[in-house]
């Protein structure tokens, strides 16, 4: 495929149905892992990359090519096989395995940091100064002004884009996202808003986080949603929050700590 399209422009599109359920695994992975199939299938799919930025190298691609992997969501913790868990976990965001908050969950579960917040990897000899790391939160809408960007294209001028461009972020030229708002849907339900503070006499920089809708998991006290697997996104299924739950990210990025209005009016 590389050969036949090294001399223009191209994109690859892959999408792996590896770090999904159900889990697979060719015959020469499973077992090698101490994190079992899952971990199986992360060793799988990182060998799968590797095979396809070594076909970039080989052909000469390596430093005109922009590279991203990206994930869709967050672990998806209700997924289990007795007491393995398939599904990943979410570190400190809510929607990890090992807390007792009621309101979390890993895989479709609205707003929570657990099912939205995930990590981006980029490749770029050139464009990008290896070892760069980005706090700063992203949307997979942006990858479509980027790689215009990129390659030099225009945008269209009879409709608006909802993404920003990263590579000023990439390249350190900007320290903090475009993006005021982000908004977080379950389907087409709006769940949470986030809000980028960047300029106030208050707090400047600071990131909020408003949830207006959380589903109410179950079974009661459960750590994931454990009924259908997937929250229902709105109808009985839902807590509405008036007036809604607010965290501040920049300081508790684990959604641990509501703020209330009686305790922190401004």
């Amino acid at each position: 495929w590389f050969l036949r399209n090294r001399h223009g422009p191209f994109m690859l599109f892959v999408s792996f149905l590896h770090v999904h359920t159900p889990l697979l695994t060719t015959a020469t992975f499973p077992g090698k892992s101490c994190h079992g199939l899952y971990g199986g299938n992360v060793e799988e799919m990182d060998w799968m990359v590797g095979k396809i930025l070594d076909s970039l190298d080989r052909e000469g691609l390596k430093n005109q090519t922009f590279t991203y992997f990206a994930s869709d969501h967050g672990g998806h913790l209700e997924a289990q096989g007795g007491s393995a868990q398939l599904g990943g976990w979410n570190g400190i965001y809510k929607g990890r395995k090992n807390t007792m908050t009621l309101h979390e969950g890993g895989k479709g579960v609205g707003g929570w940091e657990g099912e939205i917040c995930a990590p981006g990897v980029f490749r770029c000899p050139g464009v990008i100064p290896a070892g760069t790391v980005i706090d700063e939160p992203t949307s997979l809408m942006d990858i479509y002004l980027t790689v215009v960007h990129l390659a030099g294209g225009i945008l269209p001028q009879d409709k608006v884009i909802d993404g920003q461009n990263f590579v000023p972020l990439l390249q350190r030229r900007a320290q903090k996202t475009e993006h005021k708002f982000l908004f977080h849907c379950c389907g087409s339900y709006l769940h949470a808003v986030w809000w980028h503070q960047k300029d106030h006499k208050y707090k400047c920089g600071a990131i909020w986080k408003a949830h207006y809708v959380t589903p109410v998991l179950r079974p009661p006290g459960a750590r994931a949603y454990y009924g259908t697997g997937i929250c229902p996104c709105f109808g009985e299924g839902m807590t509405h929050h008036d007036p809604p739950l607010l965290f501040d990210l920049s300081r508790d990025p684990s959604e641990a700590k509501s703020l209330l209005a009686d305790t922190k009016p401004r």
